[in-house]
């Protein structure tokens, strides 16, 4: 008993005759009553009775016209599956960005994405550089830019930048020349929260080089740390990228600080170990892309990291 024998079978129950099933499978009737008793031989049991009106099933014939139409149901959902399975290579990739990187990457990343890689699900995550460790260890996201990533085993990293963070003020007389390190930290400062990595390693900054962090005003959220300065009522020290257009158009103004520069790590980093993702290889050729771009934006206050550099 084989596939063809029951798809021939199966035919000839539903025409309701030898010659018709013949001319809807495009074989010659000989060879389908061949087919046909062969089946009978190979089972020992009469599956058709034939009378002048055409054929009908036996008792057994019916059985069998039941139990083919299920074989070769389950044969064609085995097809289909087998050869989606080889075709249907998409796969979901979460991304996670700082909200400054959102706003100047993430567009950038995800057309890009959208046109060479159509296989890749992309959807993209905004969090602070913390928060987006921390999702990538809970299995919330897959991939992730963020500054001051740090060494662990669950996390594979590769440093791409250095950018450097500027004191963001007011328009004055000194609107954008550069300012000490001790300096910005005597302003009435507006910062994130303590694990952000600015906060973070402007702490770490002020601890080796003796001198004393003071947060005026503590906000998670870089709008809001703007909207501080915007009134006066406070100075930021943020990454350059996201005052930019407020710098360009003359609402804010950004000094470099000096003395020593207050400069900080972006990396690409990875859930897990490298090869998981099937697709990682060329997102994270767009993401370089687009980051390369970003760091020549940034002119003098960003420096690229030679690649594997960790």
């Amino acid at each position: 008993m084989n596939l063809r024998q029951l798809r021939y079978f199966v035919k000839v129950i539903e025409a309701g005759s030898m010659t018709r099933a013949a001319e809807l499978l495009h074989v010659a009737q000989p060879a389908l009553g061949m087919q046909i008793r062969a089946l009978e031989d190979d089972l020992g049991v009469a599956l058709l009775l034939r009378h002048s009106r055409g054929i009908t099933p036996t008792r057994a014939g019916s059985l069998l016209h039941r139990r083919a139409l299920e074989i070769l149901s389950l044969v064609d959902a085995a097809r289909q599956e087998v050869v989606a399975c080889e075709q249907d290579l998409t796969q979901p990739i979460r991304l996670g960005l700082t909200p400054s990187l959102m706003e100047r990457v993430g567009p950038e990343i995800a057309l890009a994405a959208r046109e060479r890689l159509p296989q890749v699900a992309l959807s993209l995550v905004e969090e602070m550089s913390h928060r987006l460790v921390d999702a990538l260890l809970r299995g919330e996201i897959d991939m992730a830019l963020a500054y001051e990533a740090p060494n662990l085993p669950e996390l594979t990293r590769c440093a791409l930048c250095q950018e450097d963070l500027v004191l963001v003020t007011l328009p004055g007389p000194a609107a954008h020349a550069p300012i000490s390190f001790a300096e910005a930290l005597e302003q009435t400062l507006a910062l994130p929260e303590p694990r952000d990595s600015v906060h973070s390693h402007l702490a770490r900054m002020a601890a080796e080089l003796g001198l004393e962090l003071k947060v005026a005003y503590e906000i998670r959220s870089i709008p809001g740390i703007r909207s501080m300065v915007l009134r006066g009522v406070a100075a930021g020290i943020l990454p350059y990228g996201t005052v930019m257009a407020d710098v360009a158009n003359g609402k804010l103004a950004a000094r470099p600080i000096v003395a020593p520069s207050a400069r900080r790590t972006l990396f690409l980093v990875v859930a897990g170990q490298p090869g998981r993702l099937r697709h990682e290889p060329g997102l994270s050729r767009i993401i370089r892309e687009a980051v390369s771009a970003h760091v020549e934006s940034l002119g003098g206050l960003a420096h690229p990291v030679a690649l594997g550099e960790s």
